[in-house]
């Protein structure tokens, strides 16, 4: 098309009633308190997240060993665990006599949603002056919490069979006991305290009665390692969520319209 022609169809009018608008309406105006604040809570919250997920990977990799022990063979259980993290989860098979004078009631054990202890009792093991401790299940608490329940423990011997369990060292109380001191309730179960405090020699395991145990066991609704795995990683998530929305909230207030007046510091040096 000739320009005669361009211009007779009118599209040449067309265009300069209708320019073409090129300039930006809003531009980016970042500011480095805000950029450092942001960087800031983002590494905090990153950092939640990773610990979060850490935890939960770690619950699966125990999960996997509990399903791969939980209908193995019984195995008897040695008298000397040099490395008793080895044996985490294992069923073991033991021969002996309870003794109840030294027993524990682990305080803060919910079943069936209501309060109540896990009845922890040394069992003297057949034949020998060692000693270990029998995690026998829970009992409900009474409503008058500071009475205890009453336990009755089978005499004679006895033949437990259960998984191995490994106390944490790593807890937390709500009250400060005193080491030296015995008492019946306790709040986490200390396995250094224990053995400092009986006078026997303490195998540093503690075995979780079978559920078809004759041992005199109670309720033995064990928790698996896998109960809380989802809670971990919905928190991971939401810290994961808190670092991209501290992100999204600085980028979002440092749009600014491109009319308005730039700040002191970002002016150009005359």
């Amino acid at each position: 098309m000739s320009r005669s022609g361009f211009n007779q169809y009118g599209w040449g009018q067309l265009i300069l009633q209708f320019p073409i608008k090129t300039r930006l309406r809003y531009r980016f105006s970042p500011r480095i308190p805000g950029a450092l604040i942001t960087l800031f809570c983002m590494a905090i919250c990153i950092k939640l997240g990773l610990w979060q997920y850490d935890k939960a990977q770690q619950k699966q990799a125990l999960q996997a060993l509990y399903s791969q022990y939980l209908h193995a063979k019984p195995s008897p259980l040695p008298l000397q665990l040099n490395n008793a993290e080895a044996w985490r989860y294992r069923r073991v098979t033991v021969e002996g006599e309870y003794e109840p004078r030294y027993q524990v009631f682990l305080d803060n054990q919910v079943s069936h949603e209501l309060a109540g202890y896990h009845v922890i009792t040394p069992l003297r093991i057949r034949n020998t002056q060692q000693y270990v401790l029998v995690n026998r299940g829970w009992v409900p608490a009474m409503p008058e919490h500071r009475e205890l329940p009453t336990i009755i423990t089978p005499t004679g011997p006895q033949r437990v069979t259960g998984q191995v369990w490994v106390p944490s060292t790593r807890y937390y109380t709500l009250g400060k006991s005193d080491p030296k001191q015995w008492d019946a309730v306790w709040q986490n179960m200390d396995m250094q305290r224990y053995a400092a405090l009986v006078p026997f020699a303490i195998s540093p395991v503690i075995i979780r009665l079978d559920t078809d145990s004759q041992a005199g066991g109670f309720d033995r609704d064990w928790p698996q390692p896998a109960e809380r795995i989802g809670m971990h990683l919905s928190y991971a998530y939401q810290w994961f969520g808190f670092a991209f929305a501290a992100l999204a909230i600085y980028v979002y207030l440092s749009i600014v319209p491109a009319n308005s007046p730039t700040p002191p510091q970002e002016k150009p040096a005359s």
